[in-house]
């Protein structure tokens, strides 16, 4: 062949290749959003991590990987700001989690990813924990935009019983063929492990979901690595040979468990043909807990960055993330300044091509604190957003803040005011021993970085910038001014599962008359309802108990 040929081949090719991204580019794509719980920054390989993870390897590899990707330092509050695309200090969200029994969630006025897709003809699947409230049906899933939905209503639960507190809380939702909503408790699943049912479910999802001409959307949020950790043997003995810390070994297996599920999703994807116009987004719902709240044995890692879960340091809210999008992404790395809220505008705009076509009725939400990134990842362009706010918190938080506390990044500068953790210092990596480990108090009650400069926040340069301190400073105080009160209720004994069968339900919907009664959660019964070790009950669950530490009016 001569090279007049070749290069008229390649040149066809080239057209070729770009005619059919293109083609891609017209059609709505299908939408996967993983989300882990409580991943550190180094607890996967594509961040150069200790833990052995070839499937998000290889899809942070093909596709856009993320290196600000923000998310929010607590779990309830990073689900509420992905699904409304507004912060929790505008939804009630900013204080701490939803813990068993309290009756508030994620406002019912505030418009939904699921609800916005379904306008434009997606149908939409959940699948693992929800933790946005479950008090009143209204506040679950299927209510909220969901066609269906498998996994846990609350926060936390063992992974083979999937009860906590004794209360089973497994279910498969669903509307039947008579337009009826059906809540399945799934006692039948007794012993089967979290990760490998919810990877299953969405396998099985992605098979059934295969002949439809509509797209999908499938919300993935992995029970994986929250507390307790426990994982089948068979992923421990991955790690038999070079971690020899038993707790470390664990945690790396959980971490395995939940790539190999992912793996196994792809090949769905493969098989059926729809991995063409499918896009993946990955990402931890906060840093990795380091537990330094009781400090038993770390196990997670967010080195190089500083502090973990509940803290406002980069190691509690910059998250391990990519996006993968055959077709309509090239593989290349993003340093776009990028928050949990930018998804629903973005999902959005997927969805309606860029905004060539009008959704089914109205669209009506509240001020959106996202933005559409889209152009910001696809074309590799800077992002439109120069700042955001981290959280502003009026109150101390039981198992994190001792004080009051904000945060704001913007551009390379980011303002801490009142406490940055605890967690405060830098947590390595299994194989990591020289790095100073510190839970002690915060540096002061200003502390500025330069995250550009600075990643790891070793410098607190407050007092050489006292103008950009100032400024800073101004633009918290116009955010707080937006802020709305704490969503924030206090325990309901009418909640307590022993009066449903020891299941969790909805209770504020199921009573005729709601009980006075109370019971007191003692330390003996956590852990006797969880099959858990105390070290699991005063550290990996995050159990608070705030004054006495046996007993809690619930």
């Amino acid at each position: 062949m001569n090279l007049f040929l070749i290069s008229v081949l390649f040149c066809f090719l080239g057209t070729s290749i770009s005619l059919k991204n293109k083609d891609y580019a017209k059609k709505q794509p299908n939408i996967i959003y993983i989300l882990s719980d409580d991943l550190g920054h180094s607890d996967v390989g594509f961040t150069n991590g200790h833990v052995e993870t070839p499937n998000l390897n290889r899809l942070a590899k093909e596709g856009v990987l993320l290196t600000q990707n923000y998310v929010q330092q607590v779990c309830s509050p990073t689900r509420g700001a992905l699904m409304s695309g507004r912060y929790p200090f505008h939804t009630g969200l900013q204080h701490g989690v939803i813990y068993p029994g309290e009756p508030w969630g994620l406002p019912l006025d505030e418009t939904i990813i699921p609800q916005v897709l379904k306008e434009y003809n997606y149908s939409t699947h959940a699948v693992g924990k929800w933790h946005m409230g479950m008090h009143k049906w209204a506040f679950t899933p299927l209510y909220r935009g969901f066609d269906d939905f498998f996994g846990y209503y609350l926060g936390g639960q063992n992974y083979d019983s999937h009860r906590n507190l004794k209360g089973l809380d497994l279910r498969s939702d669903y509307f039947n063929e008579n337009g009826k909503f059906v809540d399945e408790l799934r006692w039948d699943l007794d012993g089967r492990y979290s990760a490998e049912l919810y990877s299953e479910r969405t396998v099985d999802l992605v098979n059934k979901l295969t002949p439809q001409e509509d797209p999908f959307f499938i919300y993935l949020a992995y029970q994986s690595v929250h507390g307790p950790h426990m994982v089948p043997q068979r992923y421990i003995d991955q790690y038999s040979s070079h971690i020899m810390d038993e707790n470390k070994k664990v945690f790396a297996a959980m971490v395995s468990s939940m790539d190999e599920g992912i793996g196994n999703i792809t090949k769905a994807l493969e098989s059926t043909g729809l991995a063409d116009n499918t896009i993946i987004v990955f990402s931890s719902d906060n840093g990795g807990n380091v537990n330094c709240v009781h400090d038993p044995e770390v196990t997670s890692s967010n080195y190089p960055y500083r502090g973990g879960k509940r803290a406002l340091y980069e190691g509690g809210v910059r998250s391990p993330s990519f996006i993968w999008g055959r077709n309509r992404l090239a593989p290349s790395k993003s340093d776009a300044m990028i928050h949990v809220t930018d998804w629903l505008p973005t999902f959005w705009s997927l969805a309606s091509l860029q905004g060539k076509l009008n959704p089914n009725n109205p669209i009506q939400t509240k001020p959106l604190d996202g933005i559409d990134q889209w152009l910001a990842i696809s074309e590799n362009l800077p992002s439109n957003r120069t700042e955001f706010v981290i959280n502003i918190d009026p109150k101390p938080v039981a198992c994190g803040h001792r004080v009051p506390h904000a945060g704001l990044r913007w551009k390379e500068w980011k303002l801490i005011i009142g406490a940055g953790g605890p967690p405060n210092g830098w947590y390595p990596a299994p194989e990591l021993t020289d790095i100073e480990k510190n839970c002690g108090h915060h540096d002061s009650y200003i502390e500025l970085y330069n995250i550009i400069e600075d990643p790891s926040e070793t410098r607190n340069v407050s007092d050489k910038f006292p103008d950009i301190v100032q400024m800073l400073t101004e633009k918290i105080k116009a955010y707080n001014a937006t802020a709305v009160p704490l969503g924030n209720k206090p325990h309901d004994p009418a909640s307590n599962p022993a009066n449903f069968n020891f299941t969790w339900m909805p209770w504020l919907d199921m009573f005729a008359e709601v009980p006075d009664e109370t019971y007191t959660l003692t330390k003996d019964l956590w852990l006797d309802g969880n099959q858990l070790t105390e070290d699991d009950v005063l550290s990996s669950m995050d159990a608070c108990f705030d004054s006495d530490p046996d007993s809690v009016e619930f």
